[in-house]
């Protein structure tokens, strides 16, 4: 799959946000989140990607970070070395499980996104892509999640000025998610 910009903006605080439909194991990034569950067990969606692609090391240096870390939480995602992928990391973030709303999700997922940003800074990266976190297997509703991802990111900037993150790439890959991200952006922001 070829990428597309569907849309880009400047954010007031001076990083590029950009929504492309495309493959984010194929983006030329620093790093790439994982939308991934507390074990860091690649078994499905997104994260069976990342690994099958990134091969092995990924797997491992997964293992080797909760025997050593514990569960990994939404707010302090892990990461491994990317492996065979054309990035130098990708960081492990645990986003929650839909549980209609009645569990903090909309929290639970903007920690997620700002702990993921927070890791790119320690990592200093400069260029980061995000999948549409807890949309897939874990049935975030896509417009909600699209809402949520856009604050966080929004607000992260704001309060941490001196992130020298320059690029934010929110990567879709179905035209089911992809339209509701697009209609959250062109309702709501990001703002000029």
């Amino acid at each position: 799959m070829t990428k597309t910009t569907m849309r880009q903006r400047q954010l007031l605080t001076g990083q590029t946000l950009q929504l492309i439909q495309g493959d984010i194991t194929q983006l030329e990034v620093d790093g790439i989140v994982n939308a991934a569950n507390a074990h860091l067990r690649h078994g499905g969606g997104l994260a069976a990607v990342i690994a099958r692609r990134g091969g092995k090391a990924i797997d491992q240096e997964s293992r080797a970070w909760v025997q050593q870390h514990g569960p990994v939480t939404h707010d302090e995602p892990a990461f491994t070395s990317a492996g065979n992928l054309p990035h130098k990391y990708v960081i492990h973030a645990v986003g929650p499980v839909w549980r209609g709303g009645q569990d903090d999700e909309d929290r639970k997922l903007a920690a997620a996104v700002s702990g993921s940003l927070h890791r790119a800074d320690q990592l200093g990266l400069s260029s980061l892509a995000f999948p549409a976190i807890s949309t897939g297997i874990f049935r975030f509703p896509p417009k909600r999640a699209a809402r949520v991802m856009l604050q966080a990111i929004i607000r992260y900037f704001e309060q941490h000025a001196s992130s020298k993150l320059a690029l934010i790439s929110l990567v879709l890959y179905d035209a089911p998610t992809l339209e509701a991200f697009l209609q959250v952006w062109d309702a709501e922001g990001p703002p000029r």
